[in-house]
């Protein structure tokens, strides 16, 4: 009787192989699929620590570098963040401009990948919903703070120039938020006649216009002024109100109305 060779049949992955991410995906993969042991202890020590002091104390009880290593711990599971944290802080100053950052200057700081951008900009558009929701179908005028704050959210950090028009209905609600126009470092382009047309096609009454300043100060420019006066003429002729002009720079903003602009 002839011997047979027994032959090997290539063995397929097992359902937990198949769980486990690529060895170049490692950084990007939930810490549970890697197994606890898998987590150096003081980064799990450190971390564990860190959300304990959030929990108790909340954001303001840390410093800007600890806030963003919350952030970054999701998206880089099994790595010590807080070098990448300071890293993207020296880079770009503050938090806010951290998550604010465009995402193609962000992935130029070393250790910035795609799951670090996904979570930076999460962040920010969660910020800026939240600071949206409370304006949105408020009377604007009897919450101005909330207002500031929002366009400070939304508007501050931008590396360039953007027009907003804020349309408010005839008990001074706002109705709509739209963004009018994008521009450079120091100059946006502005259209009078497009901004009441579009008050008339939404049935507003009243309008505030915003835009940032990216060098910070938020002194308005001889070509503001201009713009101002033409949107305010157009408004006027068609039985709008102008309510006012905000420019938003970092820290701090300016009122037309206030300084006696408008």
């Amino acid at each position: 009787m002839r011997a047979q060779t027994a032959r090997m049949k290539p063995r397929g992955p097992s359902p937990d192989e198949r769980s486990l991410p690529l060895f170049g995906d490692l950084d990007e993969a939930p810490v549970a699929a890697l197994g606890p042991e898998k987590l150096p202890s003081y980064i799990a020590d450190h971390r564990k620590r860190l959300r304990a002091r959030f929990m108790e104390g909340g954001a303001t009880a840390m410093p800007d570098y600890e806030l963003l290593e919350l952030i970054l711990f999701r998206a880089l599971p099994r790595q010590d963040v807080k070098p990448l944290a300071r890293r993207l802080l020296d880079v770009f100053g503050t938090f806010g401009q951290v998550l604010s950052a465009p995402a193609a200057r962000l992935t130029e700081v070393s250790g910035v990948g795609d799951a670090v951008v996904q979570e930076l900009k999460i962040v920010e558009a969660a910020a800026q919903r939240l600071a949206k929701s409370r304006v949105m179908q408020r009377p604007v005028l009897s919450s101005w703070q909330a207002l500031i704050d929002y366009c400070h959210t939304a508007m501050a950090h931008r590396t360039t120039e953007q027009f907003r028009v804020l349309y408010l209905d005839r008990k001074n609600v706002l109705v709509a938020d739209e963004e009018q126009a994008k521009g450079t470092v120091d100059h946006v382009p502005v259209y009078p006649r497009e901004v009441v047309k579009r008050a008339l096609e939404l049935d507003a009454s009243a309008l505030i216009l915003v835009h940032n300043h990216p060098s910070g100060d938020p002194t308005p420019s001889s070509a503001d002024i201009a713009m101002t006066a033409q949107v305010e003429a157009a408004a006027r002729a068609l039985g709008l109100t102008l309510h006012d002009h905000l420019v938003i720079g970092k820290g701090r903003e300016l009122s037309f109305r206030a300084e006696g602009l408008l």
